[in-house]
């Protein structure tokens, strides 16, 4: 039988906001030992993203691992109902994120505005993530410019100041960078992360300066969706002038 064709997916699950429904975009990485969901969607999208996955001929049960690259309840929301469907399942977090996700410490940006902003069924859905993180193995703990088994080599980038323990992927054979929420597309326009929910933006910008140099075809935001112009110079015209960003 062949072996299944590395592959990378960029899913998109939905966020309903006062103002419509806010896309946000976890990946699958398709590899020949199985596949793995980079992120893992807000709570209450788990029906949604086990349907954007059937519609790819995925179960849940061909996914060997999540990678989180931080703490974000629109990143980890789903996580636990993946634990909880996937016996065996691997969680790859940055060291520095680990407390957060493993409940040792609160989440950063999950305060009581925030909790209040969420209808009661999501908050339920909240709640029971929060009570089941202390329970969350992690499987390998990543650190800057580690070299993962996939997609031909995959780069870990810390790219602290969102979150302490942000990382970016580098897909070095696809000239890919998953950026997470370190660079967002706003109006067609790659922008730095959102000041609002970056508690530390100073260093936030002092890490956009990790992503240059990079050989990029494309670069996919979180929030904002894929970037093909140009983003090698786009990155190193913010790294150069985070006023920009």
């Amino acid at each position: 039988m062949n072996q299944p064709i590395p592959s990378i997916t960029v899913l998109q699950l939905h966020i309903p906001t006062p103002t419509g429904k806010n896309p946000i975009h976890p990946v699958l990485l398709r590899d020949e030992d199985g596949y793995t969901l980079v992120d893992t969607g807000m709570i209450g999208q788990f029906a949604e993203l086990e349907a954007t996955l059937e519609d790819l001929n995925v179960s849940l049960s061909d996914i060997k691992r999540v990678i989180l690259t931080h703490q974000d309840m629109d990143h980890i929301g789903n996580l636990g109902a993946l634990l909880d469907a996937i016996p065996g399942l691997e969680v790859w977090a940055h060291a520095d994120e680990i407390p957060y996700v493993t409940g040792a410490q609160p989440l950063i940006k999950f305060t009581p505005e925030r909790r209040a902003m969420l209808p009661a069924p999501v908050l339920a859905l909240a709640d029971q993530l929060l009570m089941q993180l202390p329970e969350i193995n992690i499987s390998r703990t990543l650190a800057d410019g580690d070299i993962l088994p996939l997609q031909g080599g995959t780069q870990v980038i810390h790219t602290p100041g969102h979150t302490p323990g942000h990382l970016c992927l580098y897909f070095g054979e696809q000239q890919f960078l998953l950026a997470a929420d370190e660079l967002r597309v706003v109006d067609d326009v790659l922008v730095g992360p959102a000041p609002p929910a970056t508690p530390d933006m100073p260093e936030a910008l002092r890490s956009l300066k990790k992503l240059t140099g990079l050989k990029l075809n494309k670069v996919l935001c979180y929030h904002g969706g894929e970037y093909t112009q140009n983003p090698e110079k786009r990155i190193a015209e913010l790294a150069e002038n985070p006023e920009e960003a």
